[in-house]
C-alpha cells in the first residue's frame, strides 16, 4: 500500500524526474501534465469567452445609449411632420393680398382643422368642456366663480381650452366656476 502511494504522489521540485517518466503515459507526472495542459487551455478559452462577452455587453450598452438619445432628439419628428402642411396653408394665406375677408375666413377655418387634425395625430387632445359640466382639477383650472342657477361647482363658460397628450394635461382648460348658493 506503500508504494502505491508513492507511486500516485507528485514529484517534489527537489527531486530528480526521469525524462522517461515524462513522456511515458503510464506516469503519474505524464498525466499530471497532460491535465496541466488541458487546465491551460480551458482557461484561455474561458479568458477569451469572457472578454468576448465583454465586450458584446459594453457594445449593447453604447447602443442602448445611442438609440435613447436619438429617440430624445427625434421624438417630436413626426408630430413635426403632421404640422408642416399647416405651416403651408399659412404662408399661402398670407402671400394672398386679396380684400376679399370671407375667403380669409374660410382659409384660416381650414387652416384651423389642417392644425386640428395634427394635433390628433400627434394624440394631443383637445380639453373643452360644456357648460354646465362638473368642474374637475385635474382637466380644469378655474379663474373666477360667479353666482349662477346652476348646481354649485360645475362649469359656467370655458374661457380658453386645454390640451392633453397621452392622459398627460399639458394645459388645462380656463373656466368660470358657479357660486355655492
Amino acid at each position: 500500500m506503500t508504494e502505491e502511494i508513492k507511486k500516485t504522489e507528485p514529484a517534489f521540485a527537489d527531486e530528480a524526474i526521469p525524462e522517461s517518466a515524462l513522456h511515458d503515459e503510464q506516469s503519474p507526472t505524464f498525466t499530471l501534465e497532460v491535465q496541466i495542459e488541458e487546465l491551460k487551455k480551458q482557461l484561455d478559452e474561458a479568458r477569451d469567452a469572457h472578454l468576448r462577452a465583454k465586450a458584446e455587453t459594453e457594445n449593447m450598452r453604447r447602443r442602448g445609449i445611442e438609440d435613447v438619445s436619438k429617440a430624445h432628439k427625434f421624438a417630436i419628428e413626426s408630430f413635426a411632420e403632421h404640422l408642416l402642411p399647416v405651416m403651408d396653408s399659412m404662408h399661402a394665406a398670407l402671400s394672398h393680398h386679396q380684400g376679399d375677408l370671407e375667403k380669409l375666413k374660410e382659409g384660416v377655418e381650414l387652416t384651423l382643422k389642417q392644425l386640428s387634425g395634427a394635433l390628433e395625430k400627434g394624440k394631443v387632445l383637445e380639453i373643452n368642456p360644456e357648460a354646465g359640466a362638473k368642474f374637475d382639477p385635474h382637466f380644469h383650472q378655474a379663474i373666477s366663480m360667479l353666482p349662477s342657477e346652476q348646481d354649485a361647482n360645475t362649469i359656467v363658460t370655458v374661457l380658453q381650452r386645454g390640451y392633453s397628450i397621452a392622459d398627460r394635461v399639458l394645459r388645462p382648460a380656463l373656466v368660470t366656476v358657479s357660486q355655492p348658493k
